[in-house]
């Protein structure tokens, strides 16, 4: 009695969803395979889960390293000078050209921060005559870097046209001019020629 009742009650249920997986599939566009077991689909499942992330993981260790190794590279290269490893905006011979002749001269420039240091100090003492003096330097130091820089860039656009008539030399003459607001010692790449001598 109980299991006739039973059979009644499943069968609408098996009928609906017999139903449903007897629909006709679209014939433009076939599966081509057969389902996977669902125990088959969930390994799957697993597999791609927990392989993804190591291999990503793996994948960004390795960009790190490489860039790691990268960029001690070039601070060894800014330190000795070797054009191989050096930055792109520091390489070639147009460039080595600039930073020898930069180099190789004295340039008002490259005292600008202990100059503004000192300066700032005096404008700092509640006198009013070092306050004046502070400022006359501060005029005078600003006066005596744009004509060095502005003697220099000429200079240098002279050189660089007879030296590289038919290399691009776009940016080279404000890479110089960058170059002399760093102090000698400070300078990276580090100068490969002395004060004085010819670039």
């Amino acid at each position: 009695m109980f299991r006739s009742r039973a059979k009644t009650e499943k069968a609408p249920t098996d009928k609906v969803t017999a139903d449903l997986s007897q629909q006709p599939r679209d014939p433009q566009a076939p599966k081509g395979r057969p389902t996977p077991k669902r125990s088959e689909a969930q390994t799957q499942r697993r597999r791609a889960a927990s392989a993804a992330p190591g291999d990503r993981k793996a994948a960004m260790k390795r960009q790190r390293e490489a860039r790691r190794a990268d960029l001690a590279r070039q601070r060894e290269a800014l330190a000795s000078g070797d054009e191989r490893y050096l930055p792109v905006r520091d390489k070639g011979p147009v460039r080595r050209f600039v930073r020898d002749y930069v180099d190789s001269r004295f340039c008002v420039a490259e005292w600008f921060l202990p100059l503004a240091v000192i300066i700032l100090i005096l404008s700092v003492i509640q006198v009013q005559n070092i306050q004046s003096i502070s400022l006359l330097l501060w005029l005078g130091v600003i006066i005596l870097i744009v004509i060095d820089s502005i003697g220099l860039s000429i200079r240098l656009k002279k050189q660089l046209r007879e030296r590289f008539p038919d290399t691009p030399k776009r940016g080279a003459v404000a890479y110089g001019l960058m170059r002399t607001l760093q102090m000698r010692r400070l300078r990276l790449p580090k100068p490969q020629v002395k004060r004085g001598e010819r670039p």
